[in-house]
């Protein structure tokens, strides 16, 4: 076999085989120019990525471990998520894309400034509900 190619048009793997096959991890490693153990660390620190292990402990990536592979390189390598962070967004489902927090585009959060203990309080609950609608 040649060595694989990654094309945006044909999807992430340009080998012969097709969409829906299971990948190996040498595979997935050059596609994803991601190192081999590296794979098998975020395996260890992300539950949920779970490949097929068959005979001698080969692991197999089904098309859903390698979507699931980009998350995890996008938040950890250019989102600049922790591996704690990275995982608890993904649990969450904060992870999509679709879903990723934009500025508000309405005006900015109120400052909090020092006055009489009522209006902090007051404030508080006003930069708590504006959080709320952004985070929604």
């Amino acid at each position: 076999m040649g060595e694989l190619e990654v094309t945006a048009t044909t999807g992430l793997f340009n080998d012969g085989k097709d969409e829906n096959a299971f990948r190996t991890i040498g595979e997935v490693a050059g596609a994803l120019a991601i190192k081999p153990h590296v794979l098998r660390y975020w395996e260890e620190q992300f539950p949920m990525l779970k490949p097929v292990k068959r005979s001698g402990q080969r692991r197999y990536y089904r098309p859903e471990d390698i979507s699931l592979l980009q998350t995890i390189d996008r938040l950890l390598n250019r989102e600049g998520y922790t591996i704690k962070g990275a995982v608890r967004a993904i649990r969450t489902g904060q992870a999509d894309e679709e879903q990723a927090v934009a500025a508000p585009s309405h005006a900015p959060a109120p400052a909090i400034t020092r006055g009489p203990e009522g209006d902090l309080v007051e404030q508080l609950k006003a930069l708590r509900e504006t959080l709320a609608e952004v985070l929604v």
